[in-house]
């Protein structure tokens, strides 16, 4: 049964022929054109937002914007530095972004894709003043404060790419939207339609999928190294560009102002942790990424050969890889420090700087008021804010236990690795097994988590019903 709209008035049709309607009830033919009723238009359009918000959520690489935009006179929204995304900030409010694909209607078959063009789902695509309106309305009601945009390739990169800058176009010039954009790259996109891309989004994402070019090509053979490689090169000589042009004329135009980010998915193929970790290390030291994000594989694709149909504890694996790259970004540490050829996977049961610190138990422990803050970075409770706050305050003094409880230091880990004006405060016992087995208990982590219980396709089982 269908809906029409015929003279300003709903009518319910059980036959609709050539050149008239059939109407139920009354036993009336209405002949030539008819509308589509205005319900039944918004009915369809609410089930896209339903489909391709549904088919974006396996997305991760969006966490914050890492750009700070004040609102300007005639235009709508803002962008603020902590972030635009449905996550927290550290200064613990809560931000949210509308998150969702152009299209999943894909002509790509990556296995461990839900929108894989193989996949018996539920298709649905978007035109440019769909998304337009859907954001603006969104917006104007305080339900999302800026947009995650990525889309299915549709026909090819290049077609992809010119839809979702229509919308990005249609919403920074003709809407005046001044709200937080990221926009998901399309591999194997030209540069001339990254650059336009990049003119009107805040930042940009091009996911490298899979650790190696063998599990690439294994998983996704429609994809290359080569077409997600090229366009992170492109952004990123264009971003440096346009900071030494903006250091010169202060109104030079942006581009891609909160830099790039990309995606790995861990656990689909058997590339160890090390292997994950050079390639993060490298991402960040070739491409200058803002953030490598990692997706935990979950096991919901049960009929593909080459998948796993199990994988042991995937999001505390994704945790563990979060807090090593953690390391990577703001402690020092190198890749090859934290694991190496013959240690290739990070321990689950405690973070990485607890078990490099154990590995090097040497070095320790080490007296806190001289120590060099390179070196107080390495030692386990002591972050970037509190080894700052260790050198400012041993410039008037020794620190002794307390003062470091003051700092902000998490004594019950770091109290195995240092001494306080001479004392060590870890107790007789000081073997690495002893170390070892009060951290684990300590662990905040293994604290909340079971890790033979984190299976999100068993414990939410109505999330992936659709899957």
């Amino acid at each position: 049964m269908e809906v029409f709209l015929c003279r300003h008035k709903i009518v319910f049709c059980a036959k609709r022929e050539s050149n008239h309607l059939q109407v139920i009830g009354r036993g009336v033919y209405l002949k030539r054109t008819y509308v589509r009723a205005k319900v039944v238009r918004e009915l369809e359009f609410e089930k896209k937002v339903e489909i391709l918000t549904r088919g974006a959520k396996y997305d991760v690489s969006c966490s914050s914007s890492g750009v700070d935009r004040k609102g300007k006179k005639g235009q709508l929204g803002s962008a603020a530095a902590p972030g635009i995304c449905h996550s927290f900030t550290p200064d613990g409010r809560c931000v949210s972004l509308l998150k969702i694909l152009m299209s999943n209607n894909c002509d790509y078959n990556c296995a461990y894709c839900v929108n894989r063009t193989s996949n018996d789902g539920e298709r649905a695509t978007f035109t440019p003043e769909e998304l337009v309106r859907l954001t603006m309305d969104f917006y104007r009601r305080n339900y999302i404060e800026g947009l995650f945009l990525s889309s299915a390739v549709c026909n090819n990169a290049d077609y992809t790419m010119e839809r979702m800058i229509a919308v990005v176009k249609l919403l920074r010039e003709r809407e005046g939207f001044n709200g937080y954009i990221h926009l998901k790259g399309i591999p194997g996109t030209s540069e001339e339609l990254l650059h336009q891309a990049g003119r009107f989004a805040d930042r940009m994402s091009m996911n490298l999928e899979l650790p190696t070019k063998k599990s690439l090509k294994l998983l996704a053979p429609q994809k290359s190294t080569q077409q997600i490689t090229a366009p992170m090169h492109y952004l990123k000589n264009k971003i440096e560009e346009t900071k030494t042009l903006q250091q010169q004329y202060r109104k030079a135009p942006s581009f891609v102002p909160a830099g790039q980010t990309t995606q790995m998915m861990i656990g689909a193929t058997n590339d160890t942790d090390y292997n994950i970790m050079m390639v993060s290390e490298g991402m960040y030291q070739a491409y200058q990424m803002k953030r490598v994000y990692y997706s935990a594989y979950i096991p919901v694709v049960k009929e593909n050969s080459l998948l796993p149909t199990v994988v042991e504890a995937p999001l505390l694996r994704e945790h563990r890889l979060y807090q090593a790259d953690w390391l990577l970004r703001f402690y020092g540490f190198k890749a090859k420090e934290l694991l190496s050829e013959q240690h290739q996977q990070l321990d689950l049961e405690m973070d990485p700087k607890c078990f490099w610190a154990l590995q090097h138990l040497n070095l320790f422990p080490v007296e806190v008021n001289k120590a060099h803050i390179s070196f107080l970075l390495r030692i386990p409770g002591i972050g970037p804010v509190s080894a700052q706050r260790i050198v400012k305050g041993r410039r008037y003094g020794k620190l002794n236990y307390d003062a470091l409880k003051k700092m902000g230091v998490v004594l019950k880990r770091a109290k195995y690795f240092i001494l306080c004006d001479g004392k060590f405060y870890g107790g007789s016992s000081v073997t690495p097994e002893t170390i070892r087995t009060k951290l684990v208990l300590e662990d905040p982590t293994m604290k909340k988590m079971n890790p033979n219980q984190l299976r999100m396709d068993t414990t939410f089982p109505e999330v992936f019903m659709h899957v």
